[in-house]
């Protein structure tokens, strides 16, 4: 990123925060201002702050749009600012970093921030006395949970017990860890641990899944026919009915409505039916959180992005493998039991096994950007075309939730 449009630009993305039926009940924020640093995410641009909200903290769920809460960031210099921009209260959940010391001036302006109307959360949270009196003033603490052994949680949970704060608990890698913070009282949660599934090893597929996987593998090969992918999808009537439901939707703009598979295939082309088949399908077959999939949608979409801007004439292969980069997650099982048991194609497995190839790379990268991870991206990658993608994406992938829902 040595260019001068890199370094002026706000990288953004978002993290999602789960409730205890790990539904998506808020969004944080990570969002990196190289050439400003010192102020705050949002200028006093009312007209800005709606837009940034929108995009990255607007959702389809349950077949519905809705916009969620976001967490954001906020510096010592910033929280006792006079300039403090104005931010819709009820969308905004003010954070204060743990890196803060609970001073004179901190506590006051703090006071002042909550008086406002505004949530105030304290990140990365270690008990301590001198943080009481922003304990009495916070709404949310994040109890960062990685490294902690199950006491050591615990310990945190009994200190923070006489606060009337609602516990929330971040960087959760493993189920396990989530199910413990769920049986100490934890009300959120956040961290990856949705994209690690509950690993039995070597567990085989059950036969739904099996059935699923017919229907996925049929979709990778490029040699198939409309046929052969209408014979199997037309015995899933929620497929058949998604599918028609998507091709008759305004986005395509057809004068007269398709009204049988043959005609859809024919109409969307191969590519756009393999796409649309296997997102349906794994999202109509997992009781995993809508979360998962959404994600998925916008991974594939960003590296289809990503690969159009640099010249890849298979783009759409680009986007199977950002959906199918974490299939195992969707099937509950490892990722090395999943590419023995799923026949993907040879430059897809070995994209999402070891990051080879174009495919590989751009995996790799849209990965670490959706994450914030922006520190691992190559220097000389173009920011601007991942950052618009990633825009773009998060629109994209909320349509499409609209979509296949019922």
């Amino acid at each position: 990123m040595t260019t001068t449009a890199a370094h002026s630009q706000v990288l953004m993305a978002r993290q999602p925060i789960f409730d205890c039926q790990q539904r998506v009940v808020a969004y944080e924020l990570l969002y990196r201002n190289e050439a400003d640093t010192e102020h705050a995410l949002f200028n006093d641009s009312s007209a800005t702050c709606d837009v940034i909200l929108n995009v990255y903290t607007s959702i389809a769920d349950n077949g519905s749009k809705k916009s969620v809460p976001a967490f954001i960031n906020m510096t010592r210099d910033l929280l006792v600012s006079e300039d403090f921009p104005e931010l819709p209260r009820k969308q905004i959940v003010i954070e204060v970093l743990e890196d803060i010391a609970a001073d004179d001036e901190v506590i006051a302006a703090v006071t002042r921030l909550a008086e406002k109307g505004y949530r105030i959360a304290l990140d990365d949270f270690v008990y301590s006395p001198e943080f009481d009196p922003l304990l009495k003033l916070a709404h949310i603490v994040k109890v960062d949970v990685l490294g902690m052994s199950p006491d050591d949680i615990a310990r945190q949970v009994k200190l923070l017990r006489p606060f009337n704060v609602t516990l929330l608990a971040e960087k959760i890698e493993t189920v396990e860890v989530l199910e413990h913070c769920h049986a100490l009282g934890f009300k959120l949660f956040q961290g990856h641990f949705l994209s690690k599934p509950k690993l039995i090893k070597g567990r085989k597929l059950e036969a739904n899944h099996a059935n699923l996987l017919v229907l996925v593998s049929e979709l990778q090969n490029k040699r198939t026919t409309p046929e052969r992918l209408e014979e199997l999808i037309i015995q899933d009537p929620v497929l058949t009915y998604k599918l028609l439901r998507i091709v008759n939707s305004a986005a395509y703009s057809l004068i007269r409505r398709v009204e049988s598979l043959s005609e859809a295939i024919v109409l969307l082309g191969m590519d756009q039916i393999r796409s649309w088949a296997t997102m349906i399908a794994l999202a109509n077959r997992t009781s995993k959180p809508e979360e998962i999939c959404r994600s998925l949608l916008l991974r594939g979409k960003m590296c289809e992005a990503i690969a159009r801007s640099q010249g890849c004439h298979n783009d759409s292969s680009y986007f199977m493998t950002g959906v199918l980069s974490q299939l195992h997650v969707m099937l509950d099982i490892d990722q090395k039991t999943m590419l023995e048991q799923v026949p993907l194609g040879e430059d897809i497995e070995s994209a999402i096994k070891d990051h080879a190839g174009s495919m590989g790379d751009i995996l790799k990268h849209v990965t670490h950007y959706e994450a914030g991870d922006w520190d691992l991206l190559p220097n000389d990658i173009d920011i601007d075309a991942y950052e618009e993608s990633y825009r773009a994406a998060l629109d994209w992938s909320k349509d499409a939730m609209l979509s296949m829902s019922t």
